[in-house]
């Protein structure tokens, strides 16, 4: 197994109002990590476009473990710890290290690729395979539709708001400007 990661300098504006890395920031260092990886083995934006294909994450979940402040460096790397017999269903976990070493958090990302015309799941190119069997973790688990359907969350389809009268698009008559 190969590994990976990716240097962040943490900005000030990366941080939230308890002076620590944002939650929006670690969801943001994990995508740019992912990018990062996939455009140093050839997967960056011009290849997926020239295949027709584009990576869609569906559920990530995060352990924190230590804080990270505005100006530390952090490294966050990235490995694959799940994928189907296809490919087309893939899990990335990512760790986030200070530079002595210190593990402060986890990051567990799951997706599928999808065919960016049909907008359907789709098994990547030879190409991807190859670079994801070598950053494939000591104990990847192989993936089924079945993981997808046990994500905790489902969609819950309700009626559309603008016909519970939540929203006013009309100025009522009596209503006065005021003075």
């Amino acid at each position: 197994m190969s590994h990976y990661h990716y240097k962040f300098e943490v900005r000030w504006s990366d941080i939230d109002a308890n002076r620590h890395l944002a939650n929006s920031s670690y969801v943001e260092y994990c995508a740019q990590t992912r990018m990062a990886f996939m455009r140093s083995h050839k997967m960056g934006l011009k290849e997926l476009s020239y295949w027709g294909i584009g990576p869609v994450i569906l559920h990530e979940r995060y352990s924190f473990f230590k804080e990270i402040y505005a100006d530390q460096t952090v490294f966050v790397t990235a490995e694959i710890s799940g994928m189907s017999e296809d490919a087309s269903i893939y899990q990335f976990v990512h760790k986030f290290y200070l530079p002595d070493g210190t593990h402060c958090a986890t990051a567990e990302a799951t997706g599928v690729w999808i065919d960016t015309m049909l907008r359907k799941a789709t098994t990547p190119p030879d190409d991807i395979l190859e670079v994801l069997d070598e950053f494939k973790s000591e104990n990847v688990k192989i993936l089924t539709r079945a993981d997808l359907k046990d994500l905790p969350f489902k969609p819950e389809n309700i009626e559309p708001f603008h016909k519970h009268n939540t929203f006013t698009w009309k100025k009522k008559s009596d209503d006065k400007p005021a003075e």
